[in-house]
């Protein structure tokens, strides 16, 4: 059984989820840009920080404080090999 690698990446500032770049379950490569958050008038993307499959835990229009989960990343390899 492979072992699952599963990432939280949370907020760093208090925001609005102003687009979501890529849809749920979307397998996605380290540095791709999967949001951009809204703070400010000022647009922040947001990096998957490793390569994985990506479920959402926000929708756009969100209001996200610092600290709160934006979406979890997979990366165990049962779902390195799944196309999305």
């Amino acid at each position: 059984m492979a072992r699952s690698l599963v990432a939280r990446v949370n907020a760093d500032m208090p925001a609005r989820v102003w687009k979501l770049s890529v849809l749920d379950g979307a397998m996605v490569d380290a540095g791709e840009e999967v949001a951009i958050l809204e703070s400010m008038k000022m647009e922040i993307p947001v990096e998957a920080p490793a390569a994985g499959v990506l479920r959402w835990l926000v929708a756009e229009g969100d209001v996200v404080g610092p600290g709160s989960a934006l979406y979890e990343l997979d990366g165990s390899s049962e779902t390195m090999g799944r196309d999305s």
